[in-house]
């Protein structure tokens, strides 16, 4: 996949996974629509490269049609292992017999943006001021955000099983 092996993360991958969320997210909570996830505790996928070394996590967890990616953090972004672990996600989906596989992004994150939508993922909805309820459960999420944008809302994509190309 991409020159990367991406399969479910191991124990010894979890210190090299809980400082890729450290760095990304401040620790092991991110706050998505109204709840509060530990990722410590999510089904994880990891990217190896050609050294073994991890190069990517992704966190999720399935609940009805979908499985919704809770986390994707590249060690070094550009490199090719958060689209080979989404890819995984989505075979994992389709395997399970899930519609879709959907994500939240907050509205000043137009890398991710970007990145999403070049994958085939389409923008589905917004929660407008849900960033704004999460501070209530994770006070140290900033103001604003990435280009100086003020942070206030979620944003959903998704990517439908069926509709893939």
């Amino acid at each position: 996949m991409d020159g990367f092996e991406v399969r479910a993360a191991g124990t010894t991958e979890r210190t090299t996974v809980d400082a890729l969320h450290e760095r990304e997210w401040g620790g092991p909570y991110v706050v998505a629509h109204d709840t509060r996830h530990d990722v410590r505790t999510l089904p994880t996928l990891v990217a190896l490269d050609a050294t073994a070394t991890v190069a990517g996590a992704l966190t999720y967890r399935v609940e009805g049609d979908g499985l919704e990616v809770v986390t994707v953090v590249a060690a070094e972004p550009g490199g090719g292992a958060g689209t080979a672990l989404l890819s995984a996600a989505t075979s994992i989906a389709a395997e399970a017999g899930l519609a879709r596989v959907w994500l939240i992004t907050s509205n000043d994150n137009l890398r991710a943006l970007r990145f999403y939508q070049r994958r085939g993922m389409r923008l589905v909805g917004v929660d407008p001021g849900a960033v704004d309820r999460a501070r209530r459960l994770k006070p140290e999420i900033p103001l604003v955000g990435e280009h100086g944008i003020p942070l206030h809302d979620e944003l959903v994509l998704e990517l439908r099983i069926d509709a893939r190309g």
